[in-house]
């Protein structure tokens, strides 16, 4: 095995890549990148059961979206394909065989009625039934038959398993790197199936010759593999291999912080828990690019998903460069990481008020497009105004509202009133703003502000409040009227910036509409 760091990302195409899945890609893809290393993608399709149409290409898309692709992998190959094991499986029988003939696994021929009876049985007594060394020599196996018999069965045609045979009182001392050292008595260990009756190896058997044939340096896994450590470090010693450095990832848990994160949690709370939209025939499941994230937000919200920089460290923001320059596993915490919803959308925030008003801009145009061109969408904005296509325009509006803003979808409902002329008026709001004086106040605020040649914010707030003044009589008995005239609302940003941005015309005709309608 060579020293050059290589890691792998191994999903099973059975659907959808969850975050947590995308998280376990992203450390893998960060480790390697740190230490100018190899990061591979393995499709773990043995299971053809549970094999789901499309789920392969959802998970490349989605990597590649995120902007983690991987160095081999399917499509675009490497040195040690193929990188889907249902096109290696010709290759895992001559490891089984090496297993068998070292003595370190063996044929297994119990009826799935019999190991049920055994079960059962065991209930009844208030036990658990364990397939291992305390009871192998009494089952139906090569261990308590000659080998004449075995050869007989097997030349029948009849139906078997091959059993990895697990040692006998032994402590394995293990090591994580996230975790430190972990001890195992091996009595408690079950004779785990290596190969099925099908001719197909589990996941056990093909997991662990892939990671060596691909001369896997690091295992980054989740920690629901946990279990499965003491089982690969004991193929890895009855190869004869080398064995690769181990790190569990914590689970990402539920926002209430009790059990693992789960589609059925972001339903009921109304957020993502895929990084892509997936469709298949059942349902739509919603997925952070199409509920408007940023990609660096996701990645970078990920990252801290059960990472820091290190003690003391409060920084939040990270690119990707700057997460692959400081990354370590040793600073992987091992308990679970509580999912905030809220906090993905604060890290959305922090990524689009970093953007210039130019880049929300087009941004911008982008999303009203596709309203547009949406049937569905489009009678929810059926005019979206005369600036529609004014570039100019939209960066002066996105300066003025952006702060609020947290999805570029937010601009457009923050920043509807720049493009469209009020029809209505917050009922609250007119009661308390529109009074019996007010129509005759606003028809003098016309005449001033028809009287105003250079209509720039400042100067219209100038001399707008310098009318007030002279007329003595209280601020909000014209500024309220006139907020509510232009923008149909108590709401938006400084009056003057509305007024001076949707021009003289457009203020006076708004004015006019509200002395109509109110």
């Amino acid at each position: 095995m060579n020293d050059k760091v290589r890691v792998r990302f191994a999903p099973s195409p059975t659907g959808p890549l969850h975050i947590g899945g995308v998280r376990t890609a992203l450390f893998n893809y960060l480790f390697a990148k740190k230490n100018n290393g190899t990061f591979i993608l393995r499709i773990e399709d043995t299971d053809q059961s549970r094999y789901v149409e499309g789920a392969e290409n959802y998970i490349i898309e989605a990597m590649n979206w995120l902007n983690i692709p991987f160095d081999e992998g399917p499509n675009i190959g490497g040195n040690f394909g193929p990188y889907r094991q249902s096109e290696r499986k010709d290759l895992y029988k001559k490891y089984i065989d090496m297993l068998i003939d070292s003595g370190n696994a063996y044929y297994a021929f119990d009826t799935p009625e019999k190991l049920d009876f055994h079960r059962k049985d065991h209930e009844a007594k208030g036990k658990t039934f364990i397939y291992n060394w305390h009871n192998r020599l009494k089952l139906d196996n090569s261990l308590s038959l000659n080998a004449d018999d075995v050869q007989q069965r097997i030349d029948n045609g009849e139906k078997y398993v091959i059993r990895f045979k697990s040692p006998e009182n032994e402590t394995l001392i293990l090591n994580d790197v996230i975790r430190g050292e972990i001890k195992i008595d091996t009595n408690v260990l079950d004779d785990k199936i290596l190969f099925k009756s099908d001719g197909m190896p589990t996941y056990h058997l093909a997991n662990i010759v892939d990671d060596h044939l691909m001369e896997i340096t690091h295992v980054i896994r989740g920690e629901e593999w946990l279990p499965s450590l003491a089982l690969h470090v004991l193929l890895y010693r009855a190869f004869g291999w080398k064995t690769p450095e181990f790190a569990h990832l914590p689970l990402i848990l539920k926002p209430e912080g009790k059990g693992k994160l789960s589609k059925r949690d972001g339903d009921k709370l109304g957020f993502p828990v895929f990084p892509i939209e997936w469709r298949n025939d059942e349902d739509i499941s919603r997925g952070y690019k199409e509920d408007g994230y940023f990609k660096e937000a996701v990645v970078n919200m990920l990252a801290l998903l059960g990472w820091n920089e290190g003690e003391g460290s409060e920084k939040e923001i990270y690119s990707l460069e700057e997460l692959v320059k400081v990354f370590s596993l040793e600073h992987v915490s091992k308990a679970g990481a509580k999912f905030n919803p809220d906090k993905a959308k604060w890290f959305n925030q922090q990524y689009l008020q970093q953007k210039t008003n130019e880049e929300l801009a087009e941004l911008f145009l982008a999303h009203t497009l596709a309203i547009q061109s949406n049937p569905t969408l489009a009678t929810s904005f059926p005019q979206i105004g005369n600036h529609f296509n004014d570039k100019v325009y939209i960066t002066k509006v996105i300066s003025l509202i952006k702060e609020r803003a947290t999805f570029v979808s937010d601009l457009l409902s923050l920043g509807s009133f720049f493009f469209i002329t009020p029809t209505t008026y917050n009922e609250k709001a007119s009661r308390k703003s529109w009074k019996e004086t007010t129509p005759e106040l606003m028809k003098e605020l016309i005449s001033v502000l028809n009287s105003i040649e250079d209509f720039s914010s400042e100067n219209i707030e100038n001399q707008v409040k310098e009318w007030i003044t002279s007329k003595e009589i209280g601020f909000g008995k014209v500024m309220q009227p006139f907020r509510l005239s232009l923008v149909g609302a108590m709401k938006g940003p400084h009056l003057f910036d509305i007024a001076g941005l949707i021009g003289k015309e457009e203020a006076v005709l708004r004015i006019e509409n509200a002395i109509e309608k109110l």
